[in-house]
């Protein structure tokens, strides 16, 4: 095939990625950058535009079980959870998150990330069914913002550190944040990708996976890295730094993430449940991912 076309979100946890992309100069790969974040490589891997991404755990469990069949898991990436933050416009009414029962989320696009935590907080704040949050469909991160500070949507959820650098120019305003369940960040590829393909950029990828998690990386390298091609302050990186995990072994896929998952997103109404239990190759490429 040619090369290889990884979607990805321009978010400080894919800086591995970019490192390994910048040494690749292009040879084996291209970077297919996806600003609607999950959602959006879903739907390129459906339309056969990507062939494979670095996406949120939650939607793309979630897709699979509403029987998406355009990818499936080849591995994972982040063991840590990642706090999303509820946000809402600079002049807007709100000001708890008990205020926002039965009010209109902004979402980037049906079933993702940011729907799956909408529905998670919902089920952690303990909602009744009237005080369930409608959706509004707003795209990317800039309509998003728009859409709070112009009142029609209530808040909208998104990482936190993506989305300070707007908090402190006083764009928009954080009223509080919700953590994932699960570990946040997964790999998956389309059905036709060949194995041979992902095997290799799969380990091409984990070097620079171990070193970025590394304690000398992070003193420095991490932080000039992330600061230089983000723009972010280096408090707030040297403070993300401190919250988050890279997988060591990327094809692998942990069953037991995969099904506790699908128990939450069961219980949050994102997932309709099934009789007996789901079969994980449903999930995963076993010819790719070693499921353990």
């Amino acid at each position: 095939m040619s090369r290889l076309r990884v979607g990805w979100h321009r978010e400080h946890f894919l800086s591995p990625l970019l490192q390994l992309a910048a040494k690749d100069n292009g040879e084996t790969f291209e970077l297919v950058e996806c600003p609607g974040g999950t959602g959006e490589m879903q739907v390129k891997l459906k339309n056969g535009e990507i062939d494979v991404c670095i996406a949120l755990t939650d939607a793309l469990i979630a897709g699979l079980a509403n029987g998406q069949t355009s990818y499936k898991l080849v591995g994972r990436y982040i063991s840590s959870p990642l706090r999303w933050a509820i946000i809402t416009g600079k002049d807007s009414k709100y000001q708890s998150v008990d205020e926002l029962k039965g009010t209109t989320f902004g979402i980037s696009r049906l079933g993702s990330g940011s729907q799956v935590m909408a529905s998670v907080l919902s089920l952690q704040e303990g909602w009744s069914e009237l005080e369930q949050p409608q959706f509004k469909v707003n795209g990317q991160f800039k309509p998003l913002r728009d859409s709070v500070n112009a009142g029609e949507t209530s808040v909208f959820l998104w990482e936190w550190f993506t989305t300070k650098p707007y908090v402190d120019s006083g764009e928009v305003r954080f009223i509080g944040s919700v953590y994932t369940p699960w570990p946040c960040w997964s790999i998956a590829a389309a059905p036709s990708t060949p194995a041979s393909t992902l095997s290799t950029f799969l380990s091409s990828l984990q070097p620079y996976v171990v070193n970025f998690d590394s304690a000398s990386a992070r003193e420095k390298e991490d932080v000039d890295f992330v600061t230089g091609y983000f723009g972010h302050k280096r408090e707030d990186v040297i403070e993300w730094l401190k919250t988050v995990k890279w997988e060591h072994r990327l094809a692998k896929v942990e069953e037991k993430v995969v099904r506790d998952t699908l128990s939450v997103l069961e219980k949050a109404g994102v997932v309709q449940p099934v009789e007996g239990e789901r079969d994980i190759e449903t999930f995963v490429r076993t010819d790719v991912a070693k499921v353990v």
